[in-house]
């Protein structure tokens, strides 16, 4: 389990990584238009990507009170980014220490209907990467849409063919 993990969390730094040196070339006035999405702008797609990030990296560190960070953050786009890889990398550094032991640990967390559930921590680890790779295939349609014409690939397959 842990090898598969930990090839996710390489695969989502790579990616968000791919993600942003795209984004941050992008005008304000790109950044921030508004699209017709799941979330309104660019800008609010990536502190979307954040914010998930970091609250199931809350809810496995047990935390009660789980923040959305991205929610009240108005820092410029490069900053936004830099939280959003900063929690990345974490999980990768976290996933690399942690035993098989930890990742099929069962804990208890609420989601943000305030439910609680019960399950293994590497189940919430490939919920979180797949969730990522769902919105960054989202984000490339925003990014089309503000007019940006080279698109970053993502692929897990083209992650794959560059190691």
């Amino acid at each position: 389990m842990k090898k598969i993990l930990l090839t996710y969390a390489a695969y989502n730094v790579w990616a968000n990584q791919r993600m942003v040196d795209c984004v941050t070339n992008l005008s304000d006035e790109q950044i921030h238009k508004q699209i017709n999405s799941s979330f309104g702008s660019v800008y609010a797609m990536l502190g979307h990507l954040w914010d998930v990030e970091s609250i199931w990296w809350q809810r496995v560190k047990l935390n009660e009170l789980v923040e959305w960070p991205g929610v009240k953050f108005s820092g410029s786009v490069l900053e936004l980014c830099n939280h959003l890889m900063h929690q990345s990398k974490q999980w990768k550094e976290w996933i690399d220490i942690a035993t098989e032991t930890v990742l099929e640990h069962e804990f208890i967390y609420k989601n943000s209907k305030k439910e609680q559930f019960k399950q293994p921590v590497s189940e919430a680890l490939h919920h979180l990467f797949n969730h990522q790779t769902f919105h960054r295939g989202q984000l490339i349609t925003m990014l089309k849409q503000v007019g940006v014409t080279e698109l970053p690939n993502t692929d897990l397959i083209a992650f794959y063919r560059k190691k």
